[in-house]
């Protein structure tokens, strides 16, 4: 009966759902959280009740309060009605608190937060307030309706499937209601907020948790007591927790930061837009690179303005601190140890987890990379991570995996001078709440754009079955060849979709002056035959680059001198730029961001040095062939194509540059294919790696190393004898001395057994450094060149 004095019944809210249109008997399942949702819901009922349906065939039960509460106590009543014979149709009906409305969209502001909290979630006490004076932000909401017969057989086919979660009947009911809803208000609001509710307890109540929660117990011979308290630990440690209010609170005040930092995010919204398509059906997996830890935050905020939901993402458990890391948690981090490798409960966890997740569709994301690039380029990919979702996928837990390689490129980022502080030695700064502080107060001056890029979307199960891949039983401890051939395919398509940007180019040209200071004339004429190799390959740029236009070279030029990375000295006639005094390593991070792109070319420059050096019968194969060995040494620095493409690419490059290097090489004249580079890219690009690796060859092959070599005290050597070759003009690059290239020279001469004891082992460590100092002269060689041709002498 509608009470006509009684604003809950008599009025009608804005977009009310409408009666079932279907017969009676109706048990209406209401879930509240206060006395006015209560009179809204039941007022709703009486209001919207059909005269021909008898009040006797109308029931209320309240469903679970799942807002705050994992286990909230069940209503007696709905346990009860759900013991008739009556068959009632089962009706959820929940009210919802819109946010209002700003710039024609409903958004929640950052300043609106901090002073009152979530508006989604009101007090009793704001939900009177926002009823009385902003009805239109009060909406009542159905889930999907439902006999009570049809929810007895989907649960009882649940309850004996592979998916069973132990619940009762009536938690069934009330679980499944509230998934409607969700839905319901999911649609109202928009995606944003599809997150997990209560995953902890979801993951734990699952049969195949407890299954494998009882096998361990029983291998490791301790009750399945303790065995369930330890695992409930690593479920309490890994998972995710997300809170719509601090999904809001983060990426607030990530739009503060990235507003303070930078001029804008730019991406392609159709192109999210399409990828979020495919995850109607399939789970996304998100691999970004990493270069700063805004590369996170830049990709949930790109996610959030699109009304898209939040990424469970991998984050090492360095960064859960107080109090960042619960901020971090709840808006979706999940937090994994660096090291867990004989922890089986742990990992079992792990696994459980992930399965969870893909079982659902939502989106994941990490780091291939692992951590942070120190240099600029990509890092060598880990598979942890990539192993544990492919063996998710084999166990069934999706039809499909759709892997998706994201580039976030940015013109200067605020970490790079921490980043040349640990290159020449110095401690990486742990982080911490004084950290994290210190970090937000760097960031004083603009760094220019971000630039999300997305590269060819992977789906997981074309690539195994075209690979023809079979997998052990234990994907970890018997990895397969996949893995590693799918990591690096990642990776490869990152570096494909990283732009180019001005200030990489800029900075490529100014270390290949080793030291010289240029105008930004001069500069503009170094930049133009390589933006002419850009233009003729079509490579990705986050703008063109005009070499006409002194005004845009001279605000990239200017852009790194703001930032200390370039020094700028106004002459009589002229202003000239250069790198600043210890500022190499800085500013080859921002060449190295796109050196992937010029890598064939200067290894196809040095292998002609090489047979214009050494001589050869047949000039052709003996390039391919030096090329191929220039690729082994470079392997742990750069992601290269498989054996046979790479010979295509070589000659792809010869080609590029001198379309008669086939007869031209037939005829021994390899000079003038040399000289068809232009300009030279092998000083810039390879020198610093070339450079390094002599350093470590050089210390390995003295007398002193000729017994067991400690590695820690070998990198400390390579660091004092870089800086004492750079001293003595022995090395051209300062950005040679570097932790990182001297950790690469160190891979690699284990790679090739350096370190392994044997009656020839110091010849061989003779013959590398022989070879490293042979590659360094032929890059003299090029630079002496590149000098006589600049000079106008050689054309």
């Amino acid at each position: 009966m509608v009470d006509e004095r009684n604003p809950y019944t008599s009025h009608a809210l804005e977009n009310e759902p409408a009666w079932p249109d279907a017969p009676g008997p109706y048990l209406f399942l209401l879930e509240v959280s206060g006395g006015l949702e209560r009179q809204l819901l039941e007022g709703w009922i009486a209001r919207n009740r059909p005269d021909d349906v008898d009040p006797g065939e109308v029931q209320i039960a309240d469903l679970p309060q799942t807002r705050r509460k994992p286990h909230a106590r069940m209503d007696p009543r709905l346990e009860a009605f759900l013991n008739t014979d009556d068959d009632p149709l089962l009706v959820p009906l929940r009210v919802v608190w819109l946010a209002r409305v700003r710039d024609g969209k409903r958004s929640v502001g950052l300043r609106e937060l901090l002073t009152f909290g979530d508006p989604r979630d009101p007090d009793p006490l704001r939900q009177r307030a926002i009823f009385y004076f902003e009805p239109e932000r009060t909406r009542i909401i159905s889930g999907q309706t439902g006999r009570q017969s049809a929810a007895w057989k989907a649960w009882t086919a649940l309850s004996t499937g592979p998916q069973a979660d132990g619940r009762s009947f009536a938690d069934h009911v009330a679980h499944h209601a509230w998934l409607t809803l969700e839905r319901s208000e999911r649609q109202l609001r928009g995606s944003r907020y599809k997150v997990p509710k209560f995953p902890r307890e979801s993951l734990i109540e699952r049969k195949s948790f407890s299954r494998g929660v009882a096998e361990m117990a029983r291998a490791e011979g301790v009750p399945y007591k303790d065995m369930a308290r330890r695992t409930g630990r690593y479920v309490k440690e890994i998972a995710a927790t997300h809170s719509p209010y601090v999904i809001d609170l983060v990426t607030g005040g990530v739009h503060w930061l990235l507003n303070k930092a930078y001029v804008g995010v730019f991406y392609d919204e159709q192109e999210l837009a399409a990828l979020y398509g495919m995850s109607q059906q399939f789970p996304l997996v998100f691999l970004p690179s990493h270069r700063s830890n805004f590369d996170h935050l830049v990709l949930q905020y790109v996610l959030y303005e699109n009304g898209l939901p939040p990424n469970h993402t991998a984050g090492g458990i360095n960064m859960n601190f107080f109090p960042v890391g619960p901020f971090l948690r709840r808006s979706g981090v999940f937090f994994i140890r660096r090291e867990f490798r004989d922890n089986l409960p742990y990992k079992f966890v792990l696994r459980q987890y992930l399965d969870y997740l893909l079982e659902r569709r939502f989106p994941l994301e990490w780091f291939i990379e692992g951590g942070r690039s120190r240099s600029g380029k990509m890092r060598p990919p880990r598979y942890g991570m990539l192993a544990y979702v492919v063996e998710a996928f084999q166990r069934g837990s999706s039809e499909d995996v759709i892997l998706i390689p994201v580039s976030i490129a940015y013109d200067q980022i605020q970490d790079v001078g921490d980043y040349a502080a640990e290159q020449s030695g110095g401690a990486k700064d742990k982080e911490s709440l004084g950290w994290m502080v210190r970090a937000i107060r760097s960031l004083r001056r603009r760094y220019g754009a971000v630039h999300l890029r997305f590269g060819a979307p992977i789906s997981l199960r074309t690539y195994l079955a075209e690979n023809a891949v079979e997998f052990p039983a234990d994907v970890e401890e018997t990895r397969s060849p996949a893995i590693p051939k799918l990591a690096f395919e990642i990776a490869s398509r990152i570096n494909d979709a990283t732009p180019i940007t001005a200030i990489s180019l800029v900075a490529l040209v100014l270390l290949a002056e080793e030291g010289r200071s240029l105008t930004v004339d001069e500069a503009m004429d170094r930049l133009r035959p390589v933006l002419e190799i850009v233009a003729r390959r079509d490579l990705p740029m986050t703008e063109k680059l005009d070499t006409t236009n002194r005004t845009q070279v001279r605000a990239a030029l200017d852009d790194l001198v703001l930032h200390g990375v370039v020094t700028r000295f106004a002459g009589a006639t002229d202003t000239v730029y250069r790198i600043g005094p210890d500022q190499h390593l800085a500013a080859a991070y921002y060449r190295n961001t796109v050196i992937h792109f010029f890598v064939n070319t200067a290894i196809t420059e040095i292998a002609l040095m090489a047979v214009r050096t050494k001589g050869a019968d047949d000039h052709a194969h003996a390039v391919i062939a030096e090329a191929l060995e220039l690729r082994d040494l470079l392997k742990f620095e750069f992601f290269f194509s498989s054996r046979d493409e790479f010979e295509v690419e070589i000659r792809f490059e010869l080609q590029d540059h001198q379309p008669e290097w086939r007869k031209r090489l037939a005829a021994g004249d390899v000079d003038s294919v040399l000289r068809g580079f232009d300009p030279f890219t092998s000083p810039a690009v390879l020198r610093p790696f070339i450079e390094a690796y002599q350093v470590v060859a050089d210390l390995i092959a003295d007398a002193a190393y000729h017994g067991t070599i400690d590695e820690d005290q070998l990198r400390k050597d390579a660091m004092a004898l870089g800086k004492q070759y750079e001293l003595q003009g022995k090395i051209k690059t300062p950005e040679s001395v570097s932790n990182v290239l001297f950790d690469a020279a160190i891979q690699l001469t284990h790679n090739r057994k350096l370190f392994t004891p044997g009656p020839d082992m110091i010849e061989r460590r003779l013959e590398f450094a022989d070879e490293l100092r042979r590659y360094v002269g032929y890059l003299d060689s090029i630079s002496a060149i590149a000098a006589v041709r600049d000079a106008g002498l050689l054309s």
